[in-house]
């Protein structure tokens, strides 16, 4: 088994890659040790105090650290846990819920494009950096997103979203005015 690292744009955020499926299908976000009541792997991370975040993805698992601690000091423990818990074959999260659907046939034309766009253009983008952004609303021009794993947080999510998303989604769909992150 093998696991590596690669660093975030949001520096509190690591990246642990592992050379099997995490989640075959999307991914899972546990913000914090409450949300992990039927997520083993989260739970297990979250028993080192300096954790504050757990992102689940295809192959790779995002922690977010608390500020203060070195990621050098809590690599180590933590690639070491990693690497047990997945050898060991158990579980990783049970019951996860059913992914949305990208679009329904009677869903908005102008919503089905925002998330086509998601989809296509800017969720891989982001998954490379170990988060992910999902929709969540579309009202009166205002795209409304939800930002995970390392995106949660970031410094730059803002710049990110407003000049990377929003020019993109204001560009390519003229009903779009403006980008939001819940």
């Amino acid at each position: 088994m093998m696991i590596y690292t690669e660093i975030t744009p949001n520096p509190a955020s690591l990246k642990f890659v592992a050379d099997r499926v995490i989640l075959a299908n999307g991914n899972a976000d546990f913000p914090n040790p409450e949300s992990t009541s039927d997520a083993p792997l989260p739970a297990k991370l979250f028993e080192f105090a300096y954790v504050k975040g757990v992102f689940l993805g295809h192959n790779f698992i995002t922690v977010t650290k608390e500020d203060g601690k070195s990621w050098e000091d809590i690599i180590p423990p933590l690639k070491s846990t990693l690497k047990a818990f997945l050898e060991s074959g158990e579980p990783i999260v049970n019951n996860l819920p059913e992914a949305e659907p990208v679009s329904s046939a009677d869903e908005d034309p102008t919503i089905r494009r925002i998330k086509q766009l998601l989809d296509e253009n800017i969720r891989p983008a982001v998954a490379m950096d170990g988060g992910d952004i999902t929709f969540e609303d579309f009202d009166d021009g205002v795209v409304k997103l939800r930002l995970q794993g390392s995106c949660s947080g970031c410094p730059s999510s803002t710049m990110t979203l407003k000049m990377g998303i929003e020019g993109l989604l204001t560009r390519m769909i003229p009903e779009v005015k403006q980008v939001e992150a819940i």
